[in-house]
């Protein structure tokens, strides 16, 4: 089993406008774990920094500072080509994902000969019938040798979520993966990941915007708000107690089909005025600072 402790994050960029140079803080000192058999969602609005802490764990990024700690059960740190087998993602976009010159038994072939899980072609062809039957693809056989445009966008978000676990991944990092589905097969393809998870015991961030599947699939909520962590604690507890000004935000911005008043004329929301600077902990019930280091965060009065 492999463990990540993720300890106050860091990550700036540079931006350029004409001569001017300015800092653009995408992450500011995000701290979590995640382990075996667990689910951790992201929640937030588009920009406020959980793609970026997704690149970050998988080594598409470089953190400005803080650490990503990834160990074995016995404690050895997971380093090298290690950390890139035992850390995979499943990307937003399955369309775009998956090469369309390719069959769908090359993009899982690949992973396991770069990783060494197979040695030979026969045993390489077996194994990508195992996993395509895995995902719930099936005949194998028949699935196999199709391209990737020969495929609804479910079966193809089912063989980028095979060709992440094909190298024996134990920690998925998920970046929103069901948002450019149909809703109608958007629980199915959850469901599936939660059968995975079970059964390999896999350590999930979950990356979302969407409350209601952030319920559904995790176990933990992190609610982030201009890269900083606003709201965290057990699922049912931020999204059925929600308690900083954004969380709340989210919630009543939800489609929800027992609303009386389903449609009511747009609130303008004046953003500067949500305060960032605290986080509430639903396991402590305490008020911490946001964006500052964890050592350093302390108790912060109750915020409306």
């Amino acid at each position: 089993m492999t463990l990540v402790h993720v300890t106050d994050l860091v990550k700036d960029y540079r931006i350029r406008t004409g001569l001017r140079r300015t800092r653009l803080r995408a992450v500011d000192h995000v701290s979590f774990d995640l382990v075996p058999g667990r689910t951790v969602a992201l929640v937030g609005e588009s920009g406020s920094g959980k793609s970026t802490i997704a690149k970050i764990l998988t080594r598409m990024e470089k953190p400005t500072s803080g650490t990503v700690d990834v160990r074995l059960d016995d404690g050895t740190p997971v380093q090298g080509s290690l950390y890139r087998r035992q850390v995979q993602m499943v990307f937003q976009d399955p369309f775009a994902s998956l090469n369309p010159f390719h069959s769908i038994e090359h993009h899982i072939a690949r992973p396991l000969r770069i990783h060494q899980r197979t040695h030979t072609a026969a045993e390489t062809h077996q194994r990508v019938l195992e996993m395509l039957e895995r995902v719930n693809l099936t005949p194998a056989e028949t699935i196999a040798p199709r391209r990737p445009h020969e495929l609804s966008g479910g079966q193809r978000q089912r063989v980028a979520i095979a060709r992440a676990l094909a190298p024996g991944a134990q920690v998925l990092v998920a970046d929103e993966p069901v948002s450019m589905l149909d809703v109608s097969i958007r629980l199915g393809v959850l469901n599936l990941m939660g059968r995975l998870q079970r059964e390999d015991r896999l350590a999930v961030l979950y990356i979302t915007h969407d409350l209601a599947t952030a319920r559904h699939f995790s176990d933990e909520i992190l609610v982030l708000y201009r890269g900083r962590i606003v709201e965290r604690g057990p699922s049912d507890a931020v999204i059925l107690d929600p308690h900083h000004h954004y969380t709340r935000l989210l919630a009543r911005s939800a489609p929800d089909p027992e609303r009386r008043d389903r449609v009511t004329a747009a609130v303008t929301v004046d953003r500067d005025a949500i305060d960032n600077s605290v986080c509430y902990d639903h396991r402590t019930r305490r008020w911490e600072q946001a964006g500052v280091p964890s050592a350093t965060a302390t108790d912060r009065p109750a915020v409306g």
